[in-house]
Formats: C-alpha cells, structure tokens, sequence
C-alpha cells in the first residue's frame, strides 16, 4: 500500500504503555566515511546513498492510536559525498506513516532540487537563488501543501503520499528573495507569517500568507547589511527579528564555490556590527519596526515569545559566538528569557539565564506559537572538541523553570524533539524524533510522552536505514 493509502487508512484510539528496551541491533545499512574527513560527513553525520521504502515496521512499545498521520524531516545529505559544512548538504527527507497504531511504511527521498540534477551541492554554475537552493533545513505543512525549506532559495513543494518532489513553489509568482527554514503559522488565524535575509539589497524581506496559502503581503525590513538571520518570533500582535552579528562574506562565497573540497563557510563572525531585537506590528507595517542594542550573541532558534502587557517575552537558546576558528558551531546555546519593553519612545531590555544545561533545536507545542505557554522541549548536546553531539530530550516548564530528562546513554544520540497531539490541552500529546544507536549503526523512531519524557520511550519504531542527523520536522495529520 502506498504512503495515500495509508494516511487514508489512519482511525481508532487506544491507550499507550512505556518500554525501555533498545531496538536490536543488525547490521549497518550503509558504509560510514572515513574518520580523518570531516565532522559533518562521518558518523552519523555521513550521507546516505540510498533511497529506500518499507512497510509494516517493526515497533517495540506502542504506539498512541490518536496518531495518524506523517512525520517527515529535513537534513543535509550532500549527493557528490562531499559539502563544505554540515548547513550545505543537499536537501534529503526521511517520513514515517504512523496508522492505526502502526508504523505503516518508511520512505526518504532526495528534493530533487535544480542544483541535485546538476549534481549536488554548490556548484559554480551561478550564485544559489531562487530554484537553485539544496531546500536541507526544514518542513512546514500550511494550505494543504508539504514544503521544504532551506536558508538560500525557493521551497520545494512535495507530495505527502511519498515525498515526491513537485517542483519549486514561489507563491504564484509573489515570493521572489529567499524563505526561511522558520516560518509561523498563527493559530488564530491560520496565516503564515515568514521572512528571507538576502546578499543584496533588500536585505532583509518580511511576508505574510494567508490561511490558504496566498501570498497578501510582502515587505522590505531595513537593515544594515546581510547577516545571517535563522529564525524569528511572532506574538498576537507583534513581529520580532533578532540581527546579530554574522555576516555574509562574499569573497568566501566565492571560494567556497570555485574550490570543490573547500571547507569554508561564508559567513564570519564580527561582534563589531552588534546584536539588537527588532519589534515590529504583526501583519507590518516594517517602517514602524523599533530596534533595541544588546550585547554581541547569537541566537539559532527562539522557542517561543508571547505578550505580557507592555512587554514581549521571547524564550531563545542563546550562544555567546558562532563560526570562529577551531569550534564546530560556537558556543553551547543555554535558554535565555529575553524582556524587551515596548512602553515609551525607546525599548528597554532585561536577559534571564533560565537553564545551565546546553541544549538547543527548541519545540513547543504550536497551538500556541506566539502566545504563552507551559511546555517546551530541546535536544540536549553534549561537550565536544570538533563536532555536534546530540544527546537526549529535555522538557522544561517554562513556568518554573524545571527540567526533565531523557538521556538514552551514550551510544544513542538524537535530534528534535516535534511535539504531536493527541488531544486537546496544552502539551498532551508526544514528541519524537529519529534516534541513532551508534554501536549498531542502526537508526529508530522514538516516541515519548511529551508530559513525560524522564519515562522513557512509548515506542520504538525500527527504520530499513540509518538516519543521518538532520535539523527540523513537520507533522501532517490525516485529514
């Protein structure tokens, strides 16, 4: 039966029960690279050559009948085995169907973007833009349609029934800069809110989409030069950017391109240019944006923001520094809780340490993006001399403050944690993500309890292949 059939065939309700047993382990699927190559392109890291489908996964545990549905992740996996860094593999996705308290089938595909068909990677056949992006970040599902995203170029629409490329989306016509890899969907509303940081002017690019998918707003947000801008924040009624001192390097750009084994990444780190928090109306307009100065640092991901009266609370995994010399990102990322108060001609801001634990990919669940919430999840890291190490999960209640862990031991490592419901309240529900078991070289679906995660696993789902690591998820329910 093919991925329609059994998105289709999702139904019932059942209780879930807790195990903690590992999946077996078999043999690898694939051949690592070698070790004296770099980090991001050994281990768990390495590309995977094949695209394969299964059906009628093995599943230890039990999977909660309330999902139905397919959950697909983004990730780099470069095509000519080689890329320049981890963020410059080409787009591959991996889904599961879960159906019925079954794992249903299991399928990746390349997003046969225009750069995979001349191919792979970044070639010097032209500056990346527009179709020519590697679409490897992200996945977001919004007017019935299944997009990949990446930091430079066009989405990729896909097919849900088998991720299937359909071709670049550009919104009719309407989206002519780059998207990110985190737009927001406003529960309210259903519109998409979501921005493109460029090389050239307009720098920086600000949109809206409605709830079905057409492009109502599209509007240039003035800064001072192309910095690299991940990620953003919404509120019921505010916009928020964070620019932050790493910038666009053309002269790298072009040596990365014109020499083929180059490990160079094209941005650089210059604390100088400063870091400051942009408030903005929801909806625009971007002339009416106020900019507040705070020390130099950089922040990947928020993981949520919301109101309380004048001021705009944004929950981030704040890093001190990224991309200097002899580190394999930049500093760990802790959970910050930033304050910026809107009242008065100038925004004032205030910073709160609200975790030791280095942690990042942030999750919450989004019924509530942009207003204030309970729960979150991150990915724990663990210390490492020149590479990323993803460890288990963490949930923290943003009330108290209080963490819980999941740490599976140090053979296993893992990645986002994408919150699903199964009903209606705040946080009820599961996370899960793609785990990794290192000694065996096999890769499996876990599923937690989102209210729960120091329980262990609900299930385990075994994969045909390894998953290599990957950045972000999406959900698509069945309709």
């Amino acid at each position: 039966m093919g991925g329609a059939g059994l998105l289709a065939a999702c139904t019932g309700r059942s209780a879930s029960t807790a195990i903690r047993s590992a999946p077996p382990r078999t043999a690898p699927t694939t051949t690592l690279v070698d070790p004296n190559t770099p980090w991001w392109l050994r281990g768990d890291f390495a590309p995977v050559t094949r695209e394969v489908e299964a059906t009628d996964l093995r599943v230890a545990g039990s999977l909660p009948r309330e999902l139905n549905g397919l959950y697909v992740r983004n990730g780099s996996n470069p095509k000519p085995g080689w890329s320049p860094h981890w963020f410059l593999g080409d787009g591959m996705v991996h889904g599961v169907v879960i159906a019925d308290g079954k794992a249903a089938w299991y399928g990746n595909r390349y997003v046969r973007t225009t750069l995979l068909a001349a191919g792979g990677g970044l070639t010097a056949k032209g500056a990346p833009g527009g179709a020519a992006g590697l679409s490897n970040v992200s996945v977001v599902h919004h007017a019935g349609k299944l997009l990949t995203l990446g930091e430079v170029g066009l989405p990729y629409e896909l097919r849900a029934q088998d991720l299937s490329t359909v071709g670049a989306y550009d919104f009719a016509g309407g989206l002519h800069g780059n998207m990110t890899a985190h737009p927001k969907i406003d529960p309210a509303t259903g519109a998409m809110h979501f921005f493109g940081y460029n090389f050239t002017e307009p720098f920086l690019e600000y949109y809206v989409a409605d709830r079905d998918g057409v492009l109502v707003s599209s509007q240039p947000v003035s800064v001072k030069a192309s910095t690299m801008i991940h990620d953003f924040a919404i509120t019921d009624r505010d916009v928020v950017f964070w620019e932050m001192p790493v910038l666009f390097d053309m002269n790298l750009a072009i040596k990365m391109i014109s020499e083929p084994r180059s490990t160079i990444m094209p941005y650089v780190w210059k604390p100088e240019y400063g870091s400051r928090i942009g408030v903005m109306p929801l909806g625009g307009p971007a002339s009416a944006i106020r900019w507040v100065e705070i020390e130099p640092c950089y922040v990947f991901h928020g993981m949520n923001a919301w109101r309380d009266g004048d001021e705009v609370v944004l929950d981030v995994c704040r890093m001190a520094k990224v991309f200097e010399a002899g580190s394999a990102l930049g500093a760990p990322p802790r959970l910050h809780r930033w304050r910026v108060n809107t009242r008065g001609a100038q925004l004032t801001f205030r910073d709160e340490v609200r975790s030791d634990l280095d942690a990042d990919l942030p999750s919450i669940d989004r019924r509530y993006a942009g207003r204030a919430y309970r729960h979150g999840w991150r990915v724990e890291t663990r210390p490492a001399t020149d590479d990323v190490v993803l460890a288990g999960a963490v949930h923290v209640d943003s009330h108290t403050g209080a963490e819980t862990r999941w740490d599976a031991g140090p053979q296993y490592s893992s990645g986002e944690w994408l919150f699903v419901p199964t009903g209606a309240a705040e946080a009820e529900g599961v996370v899960m993500t793609y785990v990794y078991d290192r000694a065996a070289g096999t890769s499996s679906l876990v599923v937690l309890d989102a209210r729960d995660v120091g329980a262990g696993p609900l299930a385990r789902v075994e994969l045909p292949q390894r998953v290599p690591y990957g950045f972000h998820a999406t959900w698509v329910p069945t309709l």
